[in-house]
């Protein structure tokens, strides 16, 4: 269900040429057309109010681009670790929970903080009236959005990996008014952005927008805002893994609205980022010290998402090199990279299950085990205030208490089919 709420006071700007501009219908780019930088939400209230008389994540609503509230949101939580902080030797570790976690409050029945963006995306304004949202997911995304939407009565087109469809699944089956088509075994998600693009050249579909929306990165960013308000202070570091680097960006963003905000701090936190081992696309470019991405050739790069037990963290195309993207990001944190195998993502997650009580994700295990790295090779001090965003977890409890609907894809498209076909088969999927 929705309730219609005060549209929130902002404005948009682009990160090149700074100019701003009003977000007249679902605005991706600046409208100069500069399409190498990303724009920004600027909000009216600098200093954010927690908004206890609003639901789950629109507690958060001053810094969300919104015009309406949807029922059923989660919000992350953050707490400060006993466990695991003690077995790293760390004072002031702060887990901040994206998932299935009722004792803690978390709430979020996808087990991930895609939820985030989901809930934040879907309350934006949207003159697309009677046309269908595209979203290109590997996974958590997708299952997500399938969500969202699905309770909410919004027309959504899933693209997916058909390697990654297990990980669509729901606590209810979905509506109508969410179809999924997959690219075949073998794929990647660069392929399944590939198809949503060229569902989007239709007149009926639209793009969700990935990295470009701002919804979607400030719904991710509420990761920060739980931080920060819970810890009453900017985090030193900061740690996650990422496939897109999205939720990073999101969250140098959130930190430049605090310092701006002047209640918390005036610090810029480390943005201590990692990528599964052997795909670490933006890891090599960061190494070698380039604002490029290394060039690598597209059957090594899906070799290598075979090979990754996150396969969330596969995004070809990431959002790394643009103005207001995660190289930017990094270099104006003092940040870093990290590269985790599977090993030591796995004795990870078990750690932190162990220490702290609750399963998390791959994703999630590779955050932990590149906190371990920063640990052991003394890049973070022992009492220094650090952030770990857990991105997903839980979703070993939820599937255990609830009955699940998997869903399959509506169609399965070859990696060369022809791109008349795609269009005719999709469009007839919402006739």
């Amino acid at each position: 269900m929705m309730n219609t709420v005060e549209r929130t006071d902002y404005v948009l700007e682009s990160r090149c040429c700074g100019t701003q501009f009003p977000d007249g219908n679902w605005e991706l780019e600046c409208p100069k057309g500069d399409g190498a930088a990303l724009i920004f939400a600027r909000y009216a209230k600098k200093q954010l109010e927690v908004r206890d008389d609003l639901p789950g994540l629109y507690k958060y609503a001053d810094w969300l681009p919104i015009c309406r509230i949807l029922e059923g949101s989660g919000a992350p939580i953050t707490y400060k670790s006993e466990g695991l902080s003690k077995e790293l030797g760390l004072s002031n570790l702060y887990v901040t929970f994206n998932g299935y976690w009722p004792e803690k409050g978390a709430m979020m029945q996808t087990g991930t903080f895609k939820e985030c963006e989901a809930f934040s995306v879907c309350a934006r304004c949207n003159e697309n009236h009677g046309k269908v949202m595209v979203v290109a997911s590997a996974g958590n995304t997708a299952r997500a959005f399938a969500r969202v939407c699905s309770e909410n009565h919004i027309p959504l087109l899933i693209c997916i990996p058909e390697d990654c469809i297990d990980a669509l699944w729901s606590s209810e089956p979905l509506a109508p008014c969410v179809k999924v088509v997959a690219t075949a075994k073998g794929s990647d998600y660069f392929d399944a952005i590939h198809l949503s693009n060229l569902v989007c050249e239709l007149d009926e579909f639209y793009p969700e927008g990935g990295a470009k929306n701002v919804a979607r990165r400030d719904g991710m960013g509420t990761t920060v805002l739980s931080a920060v308000t819970t810890i009453g202070r900017i985090p030193d570091y900061y740690f996650q893994a990422v496939g897109s680097g999205t939720g990073a960006i999101a969250a140098w963003e959130a930190n430049q609205r605090f310092i701006e905000d002047g209640r918390y701090g005036s610090n810029w936190m480390k943005l201590m980022v990692s990528q599964n081992h052997p795909f670490t696309l933006m890891y090599d470019a960061w190494k070698a010290g380039s604002r490029d991405l290394l060039p690598l050739e597209a059957e090594e790069a899906r070799q290598q998402v075979g090979v990754i037990l996150a396969k969330v963290l596969s995004n070809r195309k990431p959002p790394y090199s643009l103005k207001g993207g995660l190289y930017d990001a990094l270099v104006a944190t003092g940040g870093d990279m990290f590269a985790v195998t599977n090993e030591e993502a796995v004795d990870a997650a078990d750690l932190f299950k162990r220490t702290e009580g609750i399963d998390i994700e791959p994703a999630a295990g590779v955050a932990v085990a590149s906190l371990r790295q920063a640990v052991a090779c003394g890049q973070v001090e022992r009492d220094a205030v650090i952030m770990l965003n857990i991105t997903g977890g839980g979703i070993g409890r939820f599937k255990a208490e609830h009955k699940l609907y998997y869903k399959s894809p509506d169609y399965v498209f070859p990696l060369h089919a022809e791109p008349a076909a795609i269009k005719e088969t999709v469009a007839g999927l919402f006739k």
